[in-house]
């Protein structure tokens, strides 16, 4: 029976995804086609809410793509361009989703091993041991997953050029130090962190969530007037709605909402 690249794991709202390489979690073709499906049948799912993404043992996230399996095997994936392409659709797919991804960083988190994390709406890094970088340029080439773009937004210029082109590998303080990543933790408690954040987002109100991901993931780089518009849309789709309405109920009764996604 063929290994599968991804273990796949249910926790009442939450869908943790782990990818089962260790301790390199290398992400192989193999990977990314599990991860492309996972990810489809998630988005299509409105009992899930919240999504994390992590991978297997302790030791390292990723180290990005197989580069071996890259020179000998690409041919028989349309070549370069198409492994490339399937990549970006993948990594745009997560960015995209209606429902909050929270990424773990450890160890090595590097080349698309930064670049995944890049397209999720949380990243949780290890306090100690984590080496994030984009370091393609020591292989001759460039950030080809959406790195350059995603790092720029996230950090900004100076930090994203200090990074790229010296190719750069920082630890996780210095990755919260310049906004890259959310919270730290210790290594030993990082996924039970990330699955408890997941947990939290996944008890919010789904119509708003996925307008707020909208408005600040989809209209984050259009003009304030079209943004704007964006948001007054979100608010339209939540006015009336039966988690609205539970909403307020539960602010004048003094309890914890149930939102159920209408």
């Amino acid at each position: 029976m063929t290994k599968l690249a991804l273990h796949i794991e249910r926790r009442g709202r939450v869908v943790i995804i782990e990818n089962d390489d260790a301790p390199r979690n290398r992400m192989t073709f193999e990977y990314m086609d599990e991860l492309e499906h996972a990810i489809l049948e998630i988005r299509g799912s409105s009992d899930i809410r919240a999504v994390v993404i992590t991978a297997a043992g302790d030791e390292h996230f990723s180290v990005g793509m197989d580069l071996k399996q890259l020179s000998s095997s690409a041919a028989e994936r349309g070549g370069f361009e198409a492994v490339l392409d399937q990549r970006l659709r993948v990594l745009s797919m997560i960015e995209q989703l209606d429902k909050p991804v929270v990424a773990t960083m450890f160890g090595y988190c590097l080349g698309g091993g930064l670049e995944l994390p890049l397209a999720c709406h949380f990243r949780l890094a290890a306090v100690a041991g984590a080496k994030i970088g984009l370091p393609e340029l020591d292989l001759g080439t460039v950030p080809a997953w959406g790195g350059t773009a995603r790092l720029t937004r996230t950090v900004g210029r100076a930090h994203a050029l200090d990074m790229i082109l010296r190719a750069r590998k920082i630890d996780g303080p210095t990755a919260l130090a310049i906004g890259l990543v959310h919270e730290l933790h210790p290594i030993g408690e990082l996924k039970a962190k990330a699955i408890e954040l997941a947990e939290e987002l996944a008890s919010q109100p789904p119509l708003a969530v996925a307008g707020v991901l909208r408005a600040v993931v989809g209209a984050e780089h259009l003009p304030l007037e079209d943004a704007l518009r964006v948001e007054r849309e979100a608010v339209r789709r939540c006015s009336g709605s039966a988690d609205q309405r539970e909403g307020m109920r539960a602010f004048l009764e003094k309890r914890r909402p149930d939102f159920t996604g209408h």
